[in-house]
C-alpha cells in the first residue's frame, strides 16, 4: 500500500495526512517541547510525549553484504534493567515513497507494549538502495540480514522474534518467516497467498491492478528479471518464466516450512480486493496446520488497517497486536486473547463481527439455481431453483466497450466507500441486452445472507478462436432496477476452434452479503471490463447457451438470515 501523493496513484494519503506522519517523525527524532505541541492539532502531543519517555527512537541505515544499504528506524525501551531483553517486531514497508515511516503511527503501541520495534524500506523503495525485487529470493535473504542486525542490539530478546507488514510489507514478512525459524510470529494485513493467481484469474489477466502496482514501484528502479516479468505480462506471454517468478513469491508455496515450523500467521483481506486473490489468501489460511487466523472485511486493498497504520483503532492492527503480545509475550494489545480461526465482516455492515472456526464450517451449503431463457414479455432470463433449463441461446455481442457492470469503477476508492457505507449503485435496469445476458430471481420471500464460494456454468460459442467473459452477482433492487455488486469472475478460452461450443466451470470470488427481503438475485455476464485485460475480437459475438447435459447454473452458498 502506498502512502504518496502521485497523480492517480489509488493509495494516496491527503496533504494533511503527509503533514502529520512528518510532524510525527520530527516530533519523535526531537522530542522537544516546541515539536511535540506541533502534534497538538491532530490531538496527538500526549501520545508522543509519553512515546518519548519510555522509548528511544532513531533513524538508522542497513548495510547488507552485497553493499545495498536499508533505510531504517528503531525504536528501543529506555532504561532497561542490565541484561533485560525484550520482544522485537520487525515491520518490512508497504509499497510507497515514505517506506519504512509508512509504519511511525504503530510505534507508541508497540513501544508502549514493551516491544524493540524496527521497520524498513526494502532495497530499491524510498531511500533504500538497490533494485526492487518484488518479495523476491534477495528480498527474503535481506530480512535474514535485518534480523541478524535487530538482535546484535542490546535489549533484543532473539527468541521472541515477530514480523508484521502491510500489502508488499505483509508479503515479505509471510515469505521471510518461511525461510528463517528465529520468526515466531507473523501479522500479515491485505497479504497476498498466491502471486499467480492474484495476475491471472481464470485465464484472464487483472491488468488494470498489475498497472497501478507497477506505476507504484517505478518501473526504472526494478531489478532487469522484474522488468521482463512486466513486458510479458503486458504482452500476454505467460510462460514457465513468469509462472516460477510468481511461484518463488507465493506464500502458498511454502505451506510446508510454515507448518513444519508451526509458524503462527494471521492474514488479513478484504471480500472487493481487486488486487491481490482472495481464494488465495483463503487456500493459504486452509493449509496452515499452525495457530492462524484470517479477518475478511468490508472493502478493498488495504482500507481495513489504514486507520490502524495512522495510529487509530483497526481490526486487523487491534489483532496484529493481540496476535503479537500472545505468543511474544508483549502487552500492545488490550489484553483480550487473539481470535483464532475466521472473523468476517458481511457487507456493508462495518459492525458485523462473526466468528467460526474454519472456512468449513464458515462457507454455507451451495444450492443451484438454473439459468433459463426470457419468459414470454420479459428481456431477462430466469434464475431459480428446481429442475435443469436446456435448449436455449442468447447471444452477447462483443464490441470493446463495457457496459455498466465493471468489478469496480476505481481501484481503492470504490472499496474505501463501501467501508463508509455507499457501495457503488449500478443501474443494471439501464444495460443493453445486446451487450449483456441478465438473468434475476423472484423477489427474496425473506432476508437472505450469501455466505462462501460461488461457481458458474455456462456453455459459450464464440465467434474467434479467443473469447474473454466477465460474470457478476448483483443485488437488484426491483423498485428501483439498481444494484449492488455481490462478487464477480472473469473467464478467457483461448486457442479453441472458431464457432465451437465450449462448456465452462468457473469459480467467482468468495463473498458474505446480506439481501434484504424483495430483493432479488440477478446475474449479468457481459464480454469487457476495463478490470481485465480482454481477449475478444472486436466486433464479434458469443452465444450463450444451456445444452441438454450441459445446462447452465450459479450455485450460490445462501440461506435466510438468523
Amino acid at each position: 500500500m502506498s502512502f504518496d501523493n502521485t497523480p492517480g496513484n489509488p493509495f494516496a494519503l491527503s496533504t494533511d495526512d503527509l503533514a502529520r506522519l512528518e510532524a510525527i517523525r520530527e516530533g519523535m527524532l526531537d522530542p522537544s517541547p516546541r515539536r511535540i505541541g506541533r502534534l497538538d492539532q491532530w490531538g496527538l502531543a500526549d501520545t508522543y510525549e509519553t512515546y518519548a519517555e519510555v522509548a528511544r527512537y532513531t533513524e538508522v541505515s542497513i548495510t547488507l553484504p552485497d553493499g545495498t544499504v536499508l533505510d531504517a528506524s528503531l525504536s528501543v525501551p529506555r532504561d532497561l534493567a542490565p541484561g533485560q531483553a525484550c520482544p522485537a517486531v520487525v515491520l518490512p514497508a508497504p509499497l510507497n515513497n515514505l517506506g519504512h515511516r509508512a509504519y511511525l503511527g504503530m510505534f507508541p503501541r508497540w513501544t508502549l507494549g514493551g516491544y524493540v520495534v524496527l521497520a524498513y524500506s526494502q532495497r530499491g523503495l524510498a531511500k533504500s538502495t538497490g533494485e526492487i525485487q518484488v518479495a523476491g529470493p534477495q528480498d527474503v535473504a535481506d530480512a535474514t540480514e535485518v534480523i541478524n542486525w535487530l538482535v546484535a542490539q542490546d535489549g533484543v530478546d532473539p527468541g521472541r522474534i515477530g514480523l508484521f507488514g502491510s500489502s508488499y510489507g505483509a508479503g515479505t514478512s509471510l515469505l521471510a518467516a518461511a525461510n528463517d525459524q528465529r520468526v515466531k510470529a507473523v501479522a500479515g494485513t491485505s497479504a497476498w497467498g498466491d502471486l499467480f493467481a492474484s495476475l491471472y484469474e481464470n485465464g484472464t489477466r487483472h491488468l488494470k491492478a498489475f498497472e497501478a502496482l507497477v506505476q507504484l514501484f517505478d518501473e526504472d528502479r526494478c531489478s532487469q528479471e522484474f522488468r521482463d516479468v512486466i513486458e510479458k505480462i503486458r504482452n500476454d506471454t505467460i510462460d514457465d518464466e513468469v509462472r516460477e517468478f510468481a511461484q518463488v513469491r507465493s506464500p502458498r508455496h511454502y505451506l510446508n516450512a510454515y507448518n513444519d515450523a508451526a509458524t503462527p500467521i494471521l492474514l488479513t483481506t478484504a471480500w472487493h480486493e481487486t488486487i491481490f486473490s482472495v481464494p488465495a489468501v483463503v487456500d493459504l489460511f486452509t493449509g496452515l496446520t499452525g495457530p492462524k487466523s484470517l479477518l475478511v472485511q468490508v472493502g478493498d486493498h488495504g482500507n481495513g488497517e489504514l486507520s490502524g497504520l495512522a495510529g487509530l483503532l483497526s481490526k486487523p492492527t487491534e489483532m496484529a497486536y493481540r496476535w503479537m503480545d500472545h505468543h511474544l509475550g508483549g502487552s500492545a494489545g488490550d489484553g483480550r486473547e487473539p481470535r483464532f480461526g475466521i472473523r468476517s465482516e458481511y457487507m456493508h455492515n462495518l459492525l458485523s463481527d462473526l466468528r467460526h472456526d474454519d472456512w468449513e464450517s464458515y462457507a454455507l451449503p451451495r444450492k443451484r439455481f438454473h439459468l433459463a431463457d426470457a419468459t414470454a414479455g420479459e428481456r431477462d432470463g430466469q434464475m431459480a431453483e428446481g429442475l435443469p433449463q436446456p435448449g436455449w441461446a442468447r447471444s452477447v455481442k462483443a464490441t470493446g466497450r463495457s457496459t455498466e457492470a465493471v468489478v469496480a469503477p476505481k481501484l481503492i476508492q470504490t472499496g474505501l466507500a463501501e467501508r463508509m457505507g455507499l457501495p457503488h449503485v449500478y443501474k443494471t435496469a439501464e444495460i443493453d441486452r445486446g451487450l449483456a445476458a441478465i438473468w434475476t430471481t423472484a423477489p427474496l420471500a425473506q432476508t437472505m445472507r450469501v455466505q462462501g464460494d460461488l461457481e458458474v456454468r455456462v456453455t459459450v460459442k464464440p465467434q474467434e478462436a479467443n473469447a474473454t467473459i466477465v460474470a457478476y452477482l448483483m443485488d437488484c433492487d426491483p423498485a428501483t432496477g439498481r444494484s449492488a455488486v455481490i462478487t464477480h469472475a472473469p473467464y478467457t478460452i483461448t486457442d479453441e476452434q472458431t464457432g465451437r461450443a465450449t462448456t465452462i466451470t468457473f469459480p467467482l470470488q468468495p463473498a458474505h452479503y446480506v439481501l434484504p427481503r424483495g430483493h432479488q438475485l440477478q446475474l449479468i455476464i457481459d464480454t469487457n471490463d476495463p478490470f481485465f485485460a480482454d481477449a475478444n475480437t472486436a466486433p464479434s459475438a458469443i452465444e450463450i447457451s444451456s445444452p441438454q447435459g450441459a445446462e447452465s447454473y450459479i450455485d450460490i452458498p445462501i440461506d435466510t438470515l438468523d
